[in-house]
């Protein structure tokens, strides 16, 4: 379980950084957001430094939000992670028209998410959870033995 507005703070950005690398032509940002996202799946929060500053230096200030699942977050960062990998190859190979288009992706799918709530990616594991018979707990209740 996760603060909710935590993966907000996240998306707000990775929207923001990954805009200002297309609009630049700085690719290497879209790297540096890949390796980010790289290192907060696998290490946990303390090595996402949106999270850092977010549980650090909002959540004091603001207090705790309401709990969220945070499995759905996380698919969406994997996915993100993938789009801004790919994005940094096609830079790097010469294919900046792709890489573009790929970090442009993330750009508009993260600022949505951030400005409205509305999270592509979360989606997508819900519906996916749906198409494949796991069961999503959306409500801020751990998870029971049992619970897929």
């Amino acid at each position: 379980m996760i603060d909710e507005r935590a993966p907000r703070v996240n998306q707000a950005v990775v929207g923001v950084v990954s805009l200002i690398a297309v609009v630049t032509g700085w690719w290497l940002l879209l790297a540096l957001l890949a390796l980010q996202l790289a290192l907060g799946l696998t290490l946990g929060r303390r090595w996402c430094l949106a999270c850092v500053f977010y549980y650090e230096v909002l959540q004091p200030r603001l207090g705790e939000g309401p709990l969220e699942d945070s499995r759905p977050p996380r698919f969406a960062n994997m996915i993100g992670l993938a789009f801004l990998g790919a994005a940094s190859v096609a830079y790097l190979v010469g294919w900046t028209t792709v890489g573009a288009v790929l970090g442009g992706i993330v750009a508009a799918l993260a600022l949505l998410a951030a400005v409205t709530g509305f999270c592509t990616g979360c989606n997508a594991y819900k519906i996916l959870c749906a198409l494949t018979g796991r069961r999503f707990v959306s409500c801020p209740l751990p998870s029971l033995p049992g619970d897929a």
